[in-house]
């Protein structure tokens, strides 16, 4: 496989990040490499661009990067190339239902994070690199002044499945609602996106066949992204859901699964577990 792999898509937290929500030496060495053979390295995550700001420095990524899901696609120098909102009816309604189910909701507009109070999960989320949370009086009136990209909602583990059943239930395919890696933590977005589509969109955008892609993650939020590409990865950390569609299982975050993928099969080093 080595030079055939043009482009790789590839998670942050669970997946390049290690459990101490830093980039490892060898990984680092991987990309480094990867980008000197002229591949497109992309980020791709369920954060903000804030979040992977000194990462992006650090490694002198000159590539486009998908963040917040799919919903915003940023060109290397940190313009906007592709961006999408939630409709105002929906993030009402989904904050409205994680409320009766007891859930908090966070409301991400691109670098922006707002919710009705600083807690211990909003504090958490700084600690993923995340802006700091930006506190207000009631929804309605931020909903009046921002554009919402998506919602996070956060509570008990054992209530996420039944809080998901009734959003799927209620708002009958009007939003898409997916899973990092978090416990107690969905991601609800607009219908039709992932970051599975930001990859399909700028394959096609940079010329580049979806069997010369690669993409690594470690969540449900990351199946879309791993179906999109010739070789989907999944970590040995991953969950089961994304380990069933991987075509390869690498070692653990903690391991440098990442460098593991990239060495095999970007780099031509045979060291990938099947």
């Amino acid at each position: 496989m080595n030079n055939e792999i043009k482009l790789v898509a590839i998670d942050l937290d669970g997946t390049l990040l290690n459990s101490r929500h830093k980039l490892s030496a060898r990984n680092r060495s991987a990309i480094e490499s990867a980008q000197r053979q002229g591949v497109e390295v992309v980020l791709a995550t369920g954060k903000t661009r804030h979040a992977a700001e000194d990462l992006i420095d650090s490694l002198g990524i000159d590539s486009p990067g998908i963040y917040m899901q799919g919903l915003i696609t940023y060109n290397a120098d940190g313009s906007v190339r592709t961006r999408i909102v939630m409709a105002k009816e929906s993030v009402s309604r989904v904050i409205a239902l994680g409320e009766e189910f007891g859930f908090g909701a966070l409301a991400y507009s691109d670098n922006r994070t707002f919710a009705l109070r600083v807690d211990e999960f909003a504090i958490k989320m700084t600690e993923y690199g995340e802006p700091h949370v930006e506190t207000i009086a009631a929804w309605p009136q931020l909903l009046d002044t921002f554009d919402i990209n998506k919602v996070v909602l956060y509570g008990e583990e054992n209530q996420v499945t039944t809080l998901r059943r009734a959003i799927d239930a209620r708002l009958d395919g009007a939003v898409h609602v997916t899973r990092a890696n978090v416990d107690g933590m969905i991601e609800v977005l607009p219908p039709n996106t992932s970051k599975g589509g930001a990859v399909k969109t700028l394959l096609e955008e940079l010329g580049i066949d979806p069997s010369r892609a690669l993409a690594v993650g470690d969540g449900e939020n990351d199946i879309e992204m791993l179906q999109a590409v010739g070789i989907g990865v999944a970590m040995g950390n991953a969950t089961q859901v994304l380990k069933d569609v991987a075509d390869v299982i690498v070692p653990h975050n903690d391991e440098d699964g990442v460098a593991v993928a990239l060495e095999e099969f970007v780099l031509g080093e045979k060291t990938a577990q099947k």
